[in-house]
């Protein structure tokens, strides 16, 4: 099984939405052979505690206008690792530093990387063309080189 379309949907609608408020290293993971509550984590980083919670915001604006409500949102008054459950896609927006530390993409290596939009900058690999990734281990390999 893969996400499905609308998930794909959601996780390039809040990519994008991430990527206009400038987060960096944003990928997004399909999760769905591997968890049966959401088929895509997308994971985007924010400088300092201020960005973090304005990607949020505009993370959740433009899924509002998909129609799709988070169900669960976790540390947003801390602004240092904000998880936003929507159903389909679980969002996590994490501070640079955390994001280092608690390295989601090596956790979820096994995972296939979603091929982002040319549109979304702050993806790992820079804004050149896309090309499709077989794991998040490949992508992170990919970005420690750059």
């Amino acid at each position: 099984m893969t996400a499905t379309d609308r998930a794909i949907e959601l996780a390039i609608a809040a990519a994008r939405a991430a990527s206009d408020r400038k987060a960096e290293e944003i990928i997004a993971l399909d999760v769905s052979e591997q968890l049966v509550l959401t088929d895509v984590f997308l994971i985007a980083s924010g400088t300092n505690e201020r960005q973090v919670g304005a990607i949020v915001d505009a993370v959740e604006e433009a899924l509002y206008k998909l129609g799709s409500k988070p169900l669960r949102r976790e540390g947003k008054s801390q602004g240092r690792w904000v998880l936003l459950d929507f159903g389909d896609i679980v969002v996590h927006v994490q501070h640079s530093e955390d994001r280092v530390f608690y390295a989601l993409e090596r956790l979820w290596k096994d995972c296939p990387v979603i091929v982002l939009p040319d549109d979304v900058h702050g993806r790992p690999g820079g804004d050149g063309p896309d090309v499709p990734v077989e794991s998040a281990d490949d992508e992170v390999e990919a970005a420690d080189e750059a």
